[in-house]
């Protein structure tokens, strides 16, 4: 990558500005590039596409109207993409949010709630309006809306279900649903409970617009041969995680992948009603669509928290790029101001930080610095904080650039590395999830850039004193990436005897590459994957078995965290 390069084609959603320009810009002068043209180009609102206008009501195993209805302006307001998250205070607040199928116009939306089935209160429904305007190759420009409705619950009792439903003025009537605040971190009110994580997820189907779009343009299967490319890899890791009821969910970035383009086709945009000639749409706003109807099976009933990756970063829209995650998402909003999508929360003895490595990332670049060190300082200070806390045991951070991985596309960032990696051997964080690189990979324990011990499966790792261990979690869906050439797949039953990668490499200031040696990299899976964490808090010791499960629900990999309890 040439030093005044901030990313290449395919790193971030190509948004219609011209490659040249937009290798070279960072995420706000990206979207004062739009701004400027639609100035120029200025859109009737007649020829905006618009929402679907779907009559069914939403299905009772949660399927959105929005995968499979005709898109329109008129027909009954209809919900779906439901979705729930923590609020600042997760043990005591809860953010429900889901999509409109039209414009309500004077139309109200409810939330009805209470701690039964009967439910009891009632909340009228923020209102967000999405409008997204992208340039075309051919002139023209894609002009959408979409509709998304939040609604804030303050005041609930920790971990015990809160009954819900959404309804509308004009007589649509969903089906009444649950979820849970995080539970209390007070000792005597601990109990265990599981998380789940992935990352880089997608979806495997299409949307219905624009016109022409089909069968690999958008979904999964977009750009090259697979391991069984007709398998639905993000739906069966989608199962696995509603089998494993997890208590919350977990993804660390590259969510929806609204604009896949730089994986093997030229990103061509075709106007409605076109044909597509060997490429698909850039980015195309009525993905995230489909995809809340994919997550709306678990994320309806269990809160899902979201950091952001590259893909995330969407120049059509302001706030450097996060503008529209704004509308669709509830982040917590308790981190850095600078930041929307880095935030903590706990969940009885555990502490989990969400970060944003795109403001510290050495390979891609386009929002390199935009928190001005906000988010460090506050990274320290929070995790200061949740480690004198003798109530907390474990402490996670997930985030999604790699700063310990050995693949053959992203490999190391040595942003993160300088950014975060001595607060995590300070603070002594137990775990590090990330996303970014489509496979599995665990380092044994890290503490000052070198392992530790080897940790083998089912293996117990002592945090306070064997350091902090690395997993890579980007199996969530997308076509998977390889390592590093003579490196083999490491995992349970498939063992080698040095798992040690010595060709590996690290990203460094300049977006230039290092070469390294991995003495670190204990477990490789290139398959489709997601993390299962079991965490059992005690009054004298604390454990935590992370668990690595493939799509079809076959664990691979085990490790054990045990902390001892201070009083």
């Amino acid at each position: 990558m040439p030093s005044n390069h901030l990313s290449n084609a395919g790193d971030i959603p190509d948004t219609g500005i011209p490659a040249e320009i937009a290798a070279q810009t960072t995420m706000d002068e990206q979207y004062e590039w739009h701004r400027s043209f639609l100035r120029r180009h200025p859109v009737s609102r007649r020829n905006f596409l618009r929402g679907s206008a779907v009559t069914a009501a939403v299905t009772a195993v949660g399927c959105s109207p929005f995968a499979i209805g005709a898109y329109a302006e008129e027909g009954q307001l209809a919900i779906g993409g439901r979705h729930v998250g923590f609020g600042p205070d997760a043990s005591s607040q809860l953010r429900f949010a889901a999509q409109l199928s039209r414009n309500p116009r004077d139309g109200k939306v409810f939330l009805d709630h209470g701690p039964t089935p009967a439910l009891g209160g009632t909340i009228e429904a923020e209102v967000r309006n999405l409008v997204t305007q992208i340039p075309s190759s051919d002139g023209g420009i894609l002009a959408a809306e979409q509709f998304y409705v939040h609604a804030p619950v303050d005041g609930l009792a920790g971990r015990l279900p809160h009954f819900y439903r959404w309804r509308t003025s004009d007589g649509f009537l969903g089906d009444v649903r649950s979820a849970a605040p995080a539970m209390p971190t007070a000792r005597n009110a601990v109990l265990p409970f599981r998380f789940t994580m992935m990352g880089d997820q997608g979806t495997d189907e299409t949307p219905t617009q624009p016109a022409g779009v089909v069968r690999g343009d958008y979904d999964d299967r977009y750009y090259k041969p697979d391991n069984d490319p007709d398998a639905p890899h993000a739906t069966n890791v989608m199962r696995q995680i509603v089998a494993s009821r997890p208590d919350f969910h977990v993804l660390a970035g590259d969510i929806a992948y609204a604009d896949p383009s730089g994986g093997g086709k030229n990103p061509q945009f075709v106007s409605a009603g076109g044909t597509l000639a060997g490429g698909f749409d850039k980015y195309n706003p009525y993905v995230w669509d489909v995809y809340f109807g994919a997550i709306e099976p678990s994320a309806s009933t269990t809160p899902w928290m979201f950091a952001t990756g590259n893909h995330d970063m969407e120049a059509a829209y302001d706030t450097r790029g996060y503008g529209g995650h704004l509308a669709r998402l509830d982040f917590p909003g308790n981190g850095p101001a600078a930041c929307p999508s880095a935030y903590s929360f706990t969940y009885g003895n555990l502490a989990v930080l969400s970060l944003d490595a795109n403001d510290v990332s050495y390979e891609i670049r386009a929002n390199f610095g935009y928190s001005g060190g906000s988010q460090n300082t506050w990274v320290e200070r929070t995790l200061a904080a949740y480690r004198s806390d003798p109530n907390i045991d474990f402490i996670v951070c997930f985030f999604h650039h790699c700063a310990y991985s050995t693949t053959d596309s992203h490999a190391s960032d040595g942003g993160v590395r300088a950014a975060w990696c001595e607060l995590f051997d300070r603070y002594q964080v137990d775990l590090v999830l990330q996303g970014h690189n489509h496979v599995f990979e665990r380092t044994d324990p890290i503490r000052a850039s070198s392992p530790t011990r080897a940790a083998t499966d089912n293996a117990i790792v002592y945090p306070e004193s064997d350091g902090t261990v690395y997993y890579t979690v980007g199996g969530g869906g997308r076509p998977r990436y390889g390592f590093q050439p003579g490196s083999p797949e490491t995992y349970r039953g498939h063992e080698v005897p040095d798992p040690a990668v010595p060709n590996s490499y690290v990203w460094q200031s300049g977006a230039k590459k290092q070469d390294e040696s991995a003495p670190w990299s204990r477990v490789r899976f290139r398959n489709y994957s997601f993390l299962r964490v079991d965490v059992r808090p005690g009054f004298f010791s604390s454990e935590m078995d992370v668990v690595a499960v493939d799509e079809y629900g076959t664990e691979f990999d085990k490790l054990t965290y045990r902390r001892q309890v201070r009083v």
